[in-house]
Formats: C-alpha cells, structure tokens, sequence
C-alpha cells in the first residue's frame, strides 16, 4: 500500500504532504522522515465543517462551540503522499519586480519565519495540531508555554489565518522574552501582595470599629435622655454649629468627579459583589479582562486586538454573561458597533494612560482576596 502520509521518526508527528514535512524539518531540524500507511486524521465537525486534526483539537472546538458531532472522514481524505519536492518559481520574476521597486526608492524586505520554542511546537504537534497553527500560536501567544498556545488558539479558531505560517521582517530585532520570575522572587512578590492586602484590610476593620463605637455612643446618649425624660434629639441640631462663614464656604465647594480608575475600581467592586457566589467565575472574568487590556495596550496598531465579538462563546462565558463585564470594556475604551455585533476601539481611541490604569485596577482586584467582600 502507498504511504498517504509522512512520519517525523524524531518526534512521531504525522505529516500530510513534502511542504508540511519541509516546513516541520526547517523549524525543529529533525530530518528522520519515512512514508507511513497511517493517515492524517480528519474529523469534520457536522454543525459547522471544521475539520480537527486530533482529538484534542475536536474536544477544545467543542468546549468552545458546543458543537459535538464529528464525522471520521480520515479514509476519505487520504491520498497516496506524493514525494516530489515542490517546484520552485523562476526567480526572473522576482528580480525584476525588485529592479523595478529599486528604480523607485523601494527595497523589498525579506519575510522569514520567527523562530518558537522546539520542545513546546513538538508538544502541540504531538497533540495534533498543524505545524503552521502551532508556529503561529507559540509566536502571538509569547512562546512560554503550550496552555498559553492552546488558549490563543481557543480565542483565535475563526481566523482566516490561523493555518498560515506567521512571517516577521528579517532584520526585525525581536526583544528576547522577559525571564520569568524564580520561584523565590514569586514568593517573595506573593508575600508582598499579601502584605499590602492585610494592612488595607485591617485600616477597613479600624474604620468599621469606629463606626461602630459613634453609633454606641449615640445609642447611650438616646438612653440616657429617654431616661431623663427628655424628646429624642433632633438629628439636625445634633449637629455641632459652625460659624456661618465657614459652613457657606464648604458648602461652595465643587464636588470632585470620580476618576476613570475609581469608576474602573467600583465596577470591578460591583461585578463580584453581583456574582458574590461565583468566586472562580469571578476571578476567570478578572484575568480575562485583564487579557484584553493587555492585548490593546501591547498592539494599539492590530485591529483584531482592539475587536471582540460580543456572540463569541467564550467571550460570553468568563466576561459577557456577568453584569459589568462589558461596562468595564466600555470604560476602557471600547464602543459597541452599530449593528451590536462587536466591541469596538478605534484606533484614535487607544488611550495608554486609561489601558494601563485599567490593568492595575484588574491586578489589584485578581491578587488581593479581600477586593470588593469589605
């Protein structure tokens, strides 16, 4: 029997055809590859028509469409693998169309393939997913992990691109990842945090104390004239006179608006105060949030990071479906289109100062346990 596949003898990753194995080959540098009889598998969702390459990628399209039947059309699909390697365009072309933009003052700039993480492309392979989508998941997802790759393609699935191999310019300098925190830093950050939500717990308690012991003392004080027989005191001349000078100057005094941020801070408060019993929800919404803000604020010039399709069922089920989810992205910026379908911001929109209140409010709110219960 013809093979109908190639099989990476490095890693075990199955591969549909020469281009794919090139593609494979020039970003992890296995070079083992033979012809197998074992082919490619295709599982085309019957709701919608998405084909999945495993398994896993069929159970993470229905955990976010809901959609649960699949149809095995790996026998259909298979075809006898063709070992020619694939032709290569005469270069004339090119060249002259380079010559021409040279004659204009433009250079052509080369486009390459960014360089992930080896081990992490071979776990997302080995799990099933094309070369080209687990490449261009490592790459927009930060290329640290391949939870991080999965939930990118989760959030991503309907892309027009998502099987198509991200190129970044070759002369782009690319800043290396930021290291992530040692285990002792991560201590010593968490016992930080943790300090910082004790002591603005206890400043709480003290003012609640107080105001406990002022109602104590005006409970007293209406005992004791109750005793001595003598009306209830008039709330309004309990008060203690001022000289009228000073009472008409406060009284002239401009009331100050609330800030972005306390209007950030109180519909965060409002959101977990609504969803009081739903503290994981709540905490998924935060952390989500948080995504978004960040993906503007990092990418004030991609559309798709300033656009979020209010219909999307993840969207609905960690921030649309709570009350105040979509507030708090109107305060940040967004807008709802004119049709209702998407949260919009446009570009002139994009407010770094307002974005990055917005995430600290949102970190604030995930790390201290105490936000919005006092």
């Amino acid at each position: 029997m013809a093979g109908v596949s190639l099989k990476c003898g490095d890693c075990g990753v199955l591969l549909k055809s020469v281009e794919e194995a090139q593609e494979h080959a020039e970003l992890t540098s296995h070079s083992n590859f033979a012809e197998s009889t074992e082919a490619v598998l295709n599982l085309v969702c019957t709701s919608c028509g998405k084909p999945c390459r495993s398994k896993t990628e069929s159970d993470l399209h229905t955990k976010r469409t809901g959609h649960t039947e699949f149809a095995d059309k790996t026998s259909e699909s298979a075809k006898p693998i063709s070992l020619e390697a694939p032709k290569i365009t005469d270069s004339k072309d090119d060249t002259v169309a380079m010559e021409v933009d040279a004659s204009n003052g433009v250079q052509s700039e080369e486009m390459v393939v960014p360089e992930v993480d080896k081990k992490l492309l071979e776990e997302l392979e080995g799990m099933g997913f094309p070369t080209a989508r687990a490449t261009r998941a490592l790459h927009f997802s930060g290329n640290n992990s391949v939870e991080a790759a999965i939930n990118w393609v989760v959030e991503h699935e309907n892309d027009a691109d998502i099987d198509e191999m991200p190129l970044v310019p070759v002369n782009t300098n690319v800043d290396p990842p930021k290291p992530s925190l040692t285990e002792e830093e991560k201590k010593m950050k968490l016992q930080e945090l943790r300090l910082i939500a004790l002591r603005k717990a206890e400043k709480e308690e003290e003012k609640r104390a107080l105001e406990k012991i002022r109602q104590k003392l005006e409970e007293d004080k209406a005992e004791r004239r109750r005793k001595l027989g003598l009306p209830p005191e008039d709330p309004a001349a309990a008060k203690p006179s001022s000289p009228a000078p000073v009472e008409e100057k406060k009284s002239m005094l401009p009331v100050k608006p609330a800030t972005k941020a306390e209007q950030m801070r109180e519909c965060l408060r409002s959101l977990k105060k609504n969803h009081k019993d739903e503290d994981a929800r709540v905490k998924q919404a935060f952390k989500t949030l948080f995504t978004y803000v960040g993906n503007a604020a990092r990418n004030p010039g991609e559309e798709k990071f300033r656009k979020i399709r209010l219909s999307n069922q993840t969207f609905q089920d960690r921030v649309g479906g709570l009350k105040g989810g979509i507030e708090f992205l109107e305060l940040c910026g967004f807008e709802k289109t004119g049709d209702g379908e998407f949260l919009f911001m446009p570009r002139d929109k994009v407010d770094s100062a307002v974005l990055n209140s917005a995430g600290k409010e949102l970190q604030s709110a995930i790390d201290n346990p105490h936000f919005g219960v006092l």
